[in-house]
């Protein structure tokens, strides 16, 4: 996990399910610091920088390129 560096932060894990499915699309290795405890102390997940999605640094253009696309496209936003 030393290759691994956090690239997006986020509060609650619906910012983030159809983020998982994409980069599972992507065959990219991923894992979410903090993602189980923010279920159970919601509160205290903010103190700690909130959930944190981690990926391998080789990686990381290409994750950012998909948050990125993401966030522009209008058709994914949740409501």
């Amino acid at each position: 996990m030393k290759d691994f560096i956090t690239v997006a932060f986020f509060t609650y894990p619906s910012e983030y399910v159809i983020l998982k499915l994409l980069l599972q699309q992507e065959e990219i290795d991923y894992f979410f610091l903090n993602e189980t405890s923010s279920s159970i102390l919601p509160i205290t997940i903010r103190g700690k920088g909130g959930i944190q999605l981690q990926v391998n640094r080789k990686d990381e253009d290409k994750v950012l390129k998909i948050i990125s696309d993401f966030e522009s496209d209008a058709s994914l936003n949740i409501v």
